[in-house]
């Protein structure tokens, strides 16, 4: 294997992280929970059904070759350097300060936003579950402090505890629905649904449309890339555990899209309209019981999605410390917990602050869900492209560069490309149709104080 390339090096006196503390398996744990699998199918998938109808299965499956083409890409960094930067450090190995810059804070945004929306996920189905026990709610806002709080809780106390809780929960949740889609299938009989294969009534503009919508249940799968300096071995586990969460879980959403489709049909029910579709699947394949069970697995892996998210985020802002790019508090960790301190409680609070407020003004957990969801698009779209835009320019800088190298990095380039262009063209409906401009004034915003900053170091 090649050598780590010395410029990208971070060493454990630097960060002040735990090193080589992290397994394979708690690596790849890192990017699999911030995917937060369970929540595609229990509110990803009926909202890509809205556009796409028949063709959901296609948008998932143009999604997820999307990903792997990214995927392949990061993995080539990750092949050769470690550090707790992610994507914003493999930018700034490559690219000017100011557009490197922008990637940092296009991905720190990126996972806080992500992180807020999966609390609206968890809000929604936090209610979901109590309304079905207690036959009440819970106050909106309360609930989200909750999720964020014990969040950011966990991940300022120990990475590792972290680690293997979001492990457990995911590996329960996916092993909940993936029995219900199998008894669905057994129940049905092993035969092809002619409605999807044809694509009945399925336009090229919605399945377009639900590809944009599919990329955000893949978004995070690089976030391994973050645990540079405390995952054992890292030149090999984490490039392995970015291609695996990208094949695993692309795999996985294809088939809940196909057999959600299928199994409500058979319902005689829209999966669009629907705000607990596997509680329903379950009770067509007999399994009624397992649908509440389902129900809180949804409901803790937000909660677990949202604790991955605060772990990302608070290592780019650790990275974006050193880089003299915020304040040198955030790249200090603490000195018994051996974490990102102040970083996890700056990235918790505007993890918070959002979803909060958002709950406060009476909008709905799903609403929230959707428009941070939408919002961390942009930053993930942003990121990636620039990461694919950097790849050559680094291995050609490292004399590694190859033509498949130069090919990968510009179809990985397109596609993202294309992903933009779907969010913005046809325009979306209000608030969906501002979120361009809100993310483009937040990256202003950062590009003006990364100005700032570097006149005054001048």
């Amino acid at each position: 294997m090649d050598q780590a390339i010395a410029p990208l090096a971070e060493t454990t006196t630097r960060t002040g992280l735990r090193p080589d503390i992290l397994s394979p398996m708690e690596t790849l744990a890192q990017s699999i929970s911030t995917i937060a699998p369970t929540t595609t199918p229990t509110m990803t998938i009926p909202l890509v059904f809205v556009l796409a109808g028949n063709g959901t299965w296609l948008a998932y499956l143009l999604a997820t070759a999307a990903i792997l083409l990214m995927a392949l890409c990061i993995s080539r960094f990750a092949r050769y350097t470690s550090c707790s930067g992610s994507l914003y450090t493999y930018a700034t190995s490559s690219l000017p300060p100011a557009v490197s810059g922008i990637a940092g804070w296009a991905l720190l945004l990126a996972y806080i936003a992500t992180g807020a929306s999966v609390s609206g996920g968890f809000i929604n189905y936090a209610n979901v579950f109590l309304i079905s026990i207690l036959g009440r709610p819970a106050p909106t806002a309360i609930l989200a402090l909750l999720c964020v709080g014990a969040s950011t809780f966990i991940a300022y106390r120990d990475v590792q505890i972290s680690i293997r809780l979001m492990l457990w929960i995911e590996a329960i949740s996916v092993a909940l629905i993936a029995i219900v889609l199998a008894l669905l299938l057994w129940h049905n009989g092993l035969h092809l649904d002619p409605a999807q294969i044809s694509l009945r009534n399925v336009t090229p503009s919605g399945v377009r449309l639900g590809v944009v919508l599919a990329l955000f249940s893949f978004v995070g799968f690089e976030s391994a890339t973050t645990l540079g300096v405390e995952a054992a071995n890292p030149l090999r586990t984490i490039p392995r555990a970015v291609i695996q969460s990208a094949i695993c879980t692309g795999l996985f959403f294809i088939l809940c899209a196909y057999l959600e489709t299928l199994g409500m049909h058979t319902a005689h029910q829209d999966l669009g309209q629907s705000t607990a579709p596997m509680r329903v699947l379950a009770s067509l394949a007999g399994v009624g019981i397992l649908g509440p069970f389902i129900d809180l697995g949804a409901l803790v892996s937000m909660f677990a999605c949202t604790l991955a998210c605060i772990t990302a985020a608070a290592r780019v802002l650790m990275r974006m410390g050193h880089n003299g790019l915020v304040h040198t508090t955030f790249a200090n960790a603490h000195h018994k917990n051996a974490t990102p301190a102040s970083a996890v409680l700056a990235t918790g609070l505007f993890t918070a602050l959002p979803v909060t407020i958002l709950a406060l003004r009476g909008v709905a957990g799903a609403d929230i869900y959707g428009w941070m969801g939408s919002l961390a698009v942009y930053g993930f779209i942003t990121t990636y492209g620039l990461a694919a835009i950097a790849l050559p320019v680094y291995l050609k800088r490292n004399h590694h560069l190859t033509t498949g190298g130069l090919s990968l990095s510009i179809a990985g380039a397109l596609a993202m490309i294309l992903a933009l262009a779907g969010t913005l063209y046809p325009v979306p409906e209000r608030p969906y149709n501002w979120l361009p401009y809100v993310y483009l004034a937040y990256i202003l915003c950062g590009s003006t104080w990364f100005i700032f900053s570097t006149r005054r170091h001048a």
